[in-house]
């Protein structure tokens, strides 16, 4: 293993808050490997770079030597974790849990070593837990402490409903740190509580509490709202590289060294000094974009599919060209043929509202000509549709 002060300065990269640095370093200078724990309840099958920032750090800790436990939060799953949400969450079923964890570790080991990985279920020990091994898991936590929790305080105080078992989810997060016997957990930085409960349970069952490394919730591609599917700002790992390249070749300059930081194998001293070259114009911004796209889409697609997605969307973007794996889209002539419709339909507008404007704008061209028209159905044929920059759809109209 690394010294301790080589150590420290790469597992304190990109770290919201860590608790607490002198445990740690006391923990680190016995020269022993860390059992790291990271708990992932498998909610959605896929995965985007917002939850690998956590899985980098865990890739850290492996390359100094230490263990990483991949937890799948099988049985926690199935009560559904209440962080940050505003009502009670729905609990997975046991079939879903099971095909979502498989899909889970199938995407995770295309950033961590399998060989260094150990993979556990939550399920093997809660699911043994008795009534009685419940009532004194409960007995070591207050409901005052509880409700510290900033979801349950503010649910409560807008008369909102909390269920009795939404409390029990941090107790299980956190016996699984006991049973684990965990030396150091990790997590984003809205799991802080849950995290904490796991370092408070240890203390009553005798053990060394686990240090709390809290990770940030990454920037979606807007720069403002954290990556979600559900703000439409992500990039999925697996997605295809041409649709990945032109996602990160979208994200502004500022958010990109943003990315480098929490995503980026380059060491913080090699980034700094790509940032100066930037600054004194050596270096083109568009460059270091690219070289940061090439570099994680290597990581989940290999490295001759990168450079391939980074030659299309040279071709496409330097010559106007058009995209190898454009989307087709067909339809039947008529209504569904106008542009309002079929831009909704194939999903390159969210509402026909934004189809109105962004034609109304002149960012519609067919076949390389500007249309300023939302309302005129198209006659059968094909058709190369650009919307804006980066949207291109051929569309297939039939009779």
């Amino acid at each position: 293993m690394k010294d301790l002060e080589q150590q420290l300065a790469l597992i304190k990269r990109g770290v919201v808050e860590l608790i607490d640095e002198e445990e740690l370093k006391k923990k680190l200078e016995r020269g022993t490997p860390l059992r790291v724990k990271v708990g992932f309840d498998p909610t959605a099958p896929d995965l985007h770079l917002g939850h690998t920032v956590v899985m980098q750090k865990m890739r850290h800790f492996q390359q100094l030597g230490h263990t990483v436990i991949f937890l799948i939060g099988d049985f926690t799953g199935r009560i559904g974790d209440p962080s940050g949400r505003s009502e009670t969450r729905p609990p997975l079923t046991e079939e879903q849990v099971l095909a979502n964890a498989e899909t889970y570790k199938k995407q995770v080991f295309k950033i961590l070593d399998p060989q260094k990985t150990l993979v556990e279920f939550n399920s093997h020990w809660l699911s043994k837990l008795d009534a009685a091994g419940f009532i004194k898991l409960a007995s070591c936590y207050t409901v005052a402490r509880m409700m510290e929790r900033d979801d349950f305080e503010k649910r409560y105080r807008e008369q909102r409903p909390i269920s009795i078992h939404e409390f029990i989810y941090p107790l299980c997060q956190g016996y699984d740190s006991v049973s684990l016997q965990a030396d150091v957990e990790m997590g984003g930085t809205d799991q802080k509580f849950n995290l904490l409960m796991g370092r408070t349970l240890q203390g009553h069952y005798g053990q060394e509490g686990q240090c709390i490394l809290t990770m940030p919730l990454l920037e979606g591609l807007d720069g403002v709202r954290k990556m979600s599917k559900s703000y439409g700002n992500y990039i999925g790992i697996d997605e295809t590289p041409q649709v990945m390249f032109g996602k990160f070749m979208s994200i502004s300059d500022e958010l990109m060294w943003r990315y480098y930081e929490l995503l980026s194998e380059k060491s913080l001293e090699d980034i700094e000094n790509m940032k100066r070259g930037v600054e004194t114009g050596e270096v083109h911004p568009k460059t270091c974009k690219e070289e940061l796209a090439q570099e994680i889409i290597s990581r989940y697609h290999g490295e001759d599919e990168a450079k391939a997605a980074r030659q299309n969307f040279a071709s496409v973007f330097a010559s106007g060209g058009v995209p190898d794996d454009i989307q087709e889209w067909t339809c039947r002539e008529g209504e569904a043929s106008t542009p309002l419709a079929f831009l909704e339909a194939a999903g390159l507008v969210k509402s026909r509202g934004e189809a109105r404007r962004l034609i109304k704008s002149g960012s519609l061209s067919v076949d390389g000509e500007r249309c300023m028209d939302a309302q005129t159905a198209f006659s059968k044929g094909e058709y190369v549709i650009r919307l804006g920059k980066k949207r291109f759809l051929k569309l297939i109209v039939q009779a």
